[in-house]
């Protein structure tokens, strides 16, 4: 069942706004303990890391996005004058 699309523009101002910072922090957090536990990354492996963590969150967000910049397909037509 697809999503309404009023319901698709919230979730995704949503997502954008709370979800998204939570996610920084979480990821961030995630990675100084893994740093912590395991000893510091070379560069490299921190940009390879924060890379693939920054295209993470997209994967299961994307239906949510999708469509969202486009007019709404089930409005009314505006009136002609």
């Amino acid at each position: 069942m697809p999503i309404p699309y009023k319901t698709r523009r919230r979730l995704a101002l949503f997502v954008l706004v709370v979800g998204l910072p939570a996610y920084i922090v979480v990821a961030v957090s995630a990675v100084a303990w893994a740093e912590a536990r395991w000893g510091v990354l070379p560069w490299w492996g921190s940009v390879l890391v924060y890379v693939g963590l920054g295209f993470l969150w997209i994967a299961p967000m994307k239906p949510v996005f999708i469509g969202v910049g486009k007019p709404d397909p089930d409005a009314q037509p505006p009136e002609q004058k």
